[in-house]
């Protein structure tokens, strides 16, 4: 009797298991090719449940390999969404971070999105629903409550608005429900599994680009490099930001390393210097955040300085001014003359009329 394609889909999935969770002296990384496979064969539901737990648990423990890593990215870049730029438009900045939000710190990015929008400069953001383990705030309950419901559109409609305003969002359960499907593991971990790095340097977009990558750990920044090197990313910002985040802190030095081909330069900025150091504001409620990111929006209260500070810094980075002096100055007269206000009602609008 033959056996099935899903028997056959299980066996070539345990010896990938088999490599990566034999214990500590015999269990060893898998090559590129491999681990595109085994992240195919989760993704596409051929392997077993109890198969795709015990792989992401002894993946994380062991830690991901930079070759490992990459192979996964190709297989994201091959079954997950694409979006293009248009030949006329600006290179975008694209920004990877934490999928399962925030719940320490406000976050700033979203506001900072706009302003960069306001300057010409696309964005594109990525992210899903709360999800395991932080259950954080999430990209779009934040655009919400200012008016902005980027959900529940088809990627040719991303695409569309991508192309007309510059600005993207990616949201997994309508654009990539394969890897959603994955989302239920990290619940019944009880830890972020390798696929949580992958998210911080996987951008849908496709051709140039700079990318942006927030994290926490050094180790985390080291392995991004490595693997963003092996797949060919030649634009890259990483960033030691808020909760992993893409946003710079204000309460203490900003830490970036900037990548372009084969030159890397490590940034310390002290926000002292551009008279910006304040404490950073902490998250309490969507209510509040919508409260202040909407003073914040009419150049009022305590989020000011921080959106001044990190739009000024990545328009800078991003190469759309010659210094951070200049960022800020720009960014301070998007919000004090109201066309951020402007550009967020055009979105609205555009996406009101879809």
């Amino acid at each position: 009797m033959r056996r099935s394609s899903i028997t056959i889909s299980k066996e070539r999935f345990k010896q990938y298991l088999q490599k990566i969770g034999s214990g500590e002296k015999t269990s060893q990384g898998m090559n590129r090719e491999e681990s595109a496979e085994a992240l195919h064969l989760m993704l596409a539901g051929q392997a077993s449940p109890a198969q795709i737990g015990a792989f992401m648990i002894a993946h994380r423990i062991r830690r991901p390999e930079p070759e490992e890593l990459a192979g996964m990215l190709d297989k994201y870049k091959e079954l997950g969404p694409k979006i293009y730029s248009p030949t006329t438009q600006r290179r975008p900045i694209c920004f990877g971070m934490p999928f399962d939000g925030r719940t320490k710190t406000a976050p700033i990015y979203p506001l900072t999105a706009l302003i960069l929008l306001d300057c010409g400069q696309p964005v594109v953001l990525q992210g899903g629903k709360r999800m395991p383990t932080k259950y954080g705030i999430t990209t779009n309950e934040l655009f919400q409550s200012i008016g902005l419901d980027m959900k529940g559109l088809s990627i040719t409609k991303v695409q569309q608005g991508f192309a007309s305003n510059g600005f993207a969002f990616i949201y997994q359960p309508d654009h990539f429900p394969l890897a959603e499907a994955l989302i239920e593991y990290r619940e019944e971990i009880g830890k972020r599994p390798p696929i949580a790095s992958l998210e911080l340097i996987w951008t849908a977009h496709q051709g140039t680009h700079l990318l942006a990558s927030g994290f926490v750990h050094p180790p985390t920044e080291n392995r991004a490099w490595e693997t963003l090197k092996l797949t060919k990313e030649d634009d890259i910002l990483t960033i030691k930001g808020l909760e992993g985040s893409t946003d710079l802190p204000t309460g203490r030095p900003s830490i970036i390393a900037k990548i372009k081909k084969d030159k890397s330069t490590r940034i310390i900025l002290h926000q002292q210097d551009y008279n910006c150091h304040c404490q950073d504001i902490k998250w309490s409620n969507i209510e509040y955040w919508q409260k202040e990111a909407i003073n914040c929006l009419d150049n009022k209260g305590p989020m000011v300085n921080s959106l001044v500070w990190n739009a000024g810094c990545y328009l800078w980075l991003s190469e759309n001014v010659d210094n951070i002096k200049e960022g800020m100055d720009r960014a301070k007269e998007s919000l004090q003359s109201g066309s951020i206000q402007h550009t967020l009602n055009k979105l609205i609008k555009w996406r009101k009329n879809i």
